[in-house]
């Protein structure tokens, strides 16, 4: 099988949906029958995100095999309806950490070890690793052309193109200036012209917009960067990034790409995506959501980006439209939780802004009102339900309280010796692990099974010892990890309409065309 790359860069400024790009094209050519996969690489030096701020750079995704990668990839899964792994997700910190780990075991011979080749070879390296089992490769490059820490990816690109029938796709903004009512395109044409400096020819152009291009601008931008106008592709904004496949598919861009790599040009049936599509925008009746968290300071929304999406996803099947309100818990006032259907407290670490969690949980179970706790969720649901139900006065987190009388979350044993070294990274309980489920649970008829796989990102786990008394209390214990550890990993409330937590986050597993089952119970338990 002879490999074929699609190479995606940014143009003009990064953070402008190069990912959606690269997940609808991935869409289109898997929906035509062929055999794609997707490759997103970050030019930050760190070796994965699983260190980096979420506030700054957005959620952390975790991969079934237990790589902590960035959101993009996430963004892959939703619409490719395919499983990545970490092999998927390449860094700068990842290339240079193989480099080094090489010479230090003499891999080079004792030769001179440099940027060019031997880094740009390692990125090849690392790209055909997953390429080799694939028709059609995306490679999407962070950040956009001229960044000086992009120039050894855009060589190691420029090198496969050589090898392999191969295109280059250019996004670039297009941004428009109110003051004279028009889209500008010069940024566009600089950015196309520093791309060639690298000796990569954008075979088609992708520009973003807040307005829809019209047909001046794209002849402007075809005259002046010397690009056919049929190659010049519209994705103005769009107020439902499911939608940009099919108007990637009004533009033919699927038989644009086909063309420039020398393949048949098979048709895409996204008939069922497009029906989705169509009743997720047409649904009427309205449901609000209130995410409780401790990231969600103004509107930055991508720290809780796959949340929102399950919310989304588990929408579409039941005719609702999710009305997802942030709302802070440092600053908390319980009478703005009235309004709400339901409430979701995501993932987190440690002290900042977890009273004001604990309030929202307690005001959840207090007044019936549904809620789902995901990973950190779990483990402050636990802390609530202790402190104001079992009568465990102080009961905490050691994360927090070390010293706390009642640790009734505690860290995980094979955790201690890591966090003693500082050994951060890559280091948590990451991956897929398997449950068993507690028949007559809510949880139990929600998967409609006895084993799920889902995925996690935690050090710390409910107590073993005061499992027994959390029982006694009231708490269901309605799954658990299959392993010998025997880790809670689902709790739930018999007398409540919906108060289920995991300590999984199973926001991660849910796709466009198939929800996760415990979204969809929370929505369908206040309908």
């Amino acid at each position: 099988m002879q490999p074929r790359f699609i190479f995606v860069i940014g143009g003009v400024l990064s953070g402008i949906g190069k990912g959606v790009v690269t997940a609808s094209l991935g869409m289109l050519l898997k929906s035509a029958g062929f055999k794609v996969t997707t490759i997103k690489i970050d030019p930050y030096v760190n070796v994965d995100a699983g260190t980096l701020n979420p506030k700054e750079h957005g959620e952390v995704f975790v991969t079934a095999d237990g790589g902590e990668t960035d959101q993009d990839i996430g963004t892959y899964e939703r619409f490719l309806n395919q499983d990545l792994s970490k092999d998927n997700s390449i860094t700068t910190g990842k290339v240079y950490k193989e480099v080094i780990e090489k010479e230090r075991s003499l891999y080079y011979g004792g030769r001179d070890v440099e940027v060019i080749p031997d880094v740009s070879n390692e990125v090849i390296e690392q790209i055909m690793k997953v390429a080799k089992n694939h028709e059609i490769t995306i490679v999407e490059i962070g950040g956009t052309t001229g960044d000086i820490e992009n120039l050894v990816f855009l060589y190691a690109a420029r090198s496969l193109m050589q090898q392999y029938p191969s295109i280059a796709i250019i996004v670039s903004y297009v941004p428009y200036l109110a003051n004279v009512g028009e889209l500008k395109t010069k940024p566009t044409q600089h950015a196309i012209a520093k791309l060639r400096e690298t000796g990569i020819e954008p075979y088609l152009v992708i520009t973003r917009s807040p307005l829809p291009l019209d047909d001046i601008r794209k002849r402007k931008i075809s005259r002046n960067s010397f690009i056919p106008y049929d190659r010049i592709i519209d994705a103005s904004d769009l107020p439902n990034i499911y939608e940009v496949p099919i108007l990637f598919k009004k533009q033919q861009l699927l038989e644009k790409v086909l063309d420039g790599l020398n393949l048949k040009k098979n048709e895409a049936n996204i008939s069922k995506w497009e029906k989705r599509v169509e009743k997720m925008n047409n649904a009427k009746r309205k449901v609000k959501i209130a995410l409780v968290g401790k990231y969600v300071e103004g509107e930055y929304k991508d720290v809780y980006l796959s949340v929102r999406e399950a919310i989304k996803h588990a929408s579409i099947d039941l005719n609702v439209k999710p009305d997802i309100t942030q709302i802070s818990s440092f600053d908390l006032k319980l009478s703005d939780l009235k309004p709400y259907d339901a409430l979701v407290i995501p993932g987190g670490f440690g002290s900042r802004g977890i009273e004001g969690i604990l309030d929202a949980i307690r005001f959840a179970r207090e007044n019936n009102i549904p809620l789902l706790g995901l990973c950190y969720g779990l483990q402050l649901s636990v802390i609530e339900f202790a402190r104001n139900v079992a009568g465990m006065d102080g009961a905490n987190t050691t994360e927090i309280d070390p010293k706390t009388p009642y640790p009734v979350i505690d860290i995980l044993p094979e955790q201690r010796d890591l966090i003693a070294k500082k050994q951060y990274g890559s280091t948590m309980r990451l991956g897929e692990w398997v449950a068993v489920l507690k028949e007559g649970t809510k949880v139990y008829d929600l998967y409609g099974k006895k084993e799920v796989s889902e995925r996690h990102r935690h050090r710390y786990e409910v107590n073993p010892i005061y499992v027994n008394d959390l029982k006694k209390a009231g708490l269901v214990i309605s799954g658990v990890s299959k392993d010998n550890n025997k880790i809670v990993e689902f709790i739930e409330l018999k007398k409540h309409p919906f108060f289920i937590a995991t300590q999984a986050h199973p926001e991660l597993k849910s796709r466009f065309v198939r929800p996760h089952p415990l979204f969809t119970g929370l929505i369908i338990s206040f309908m």
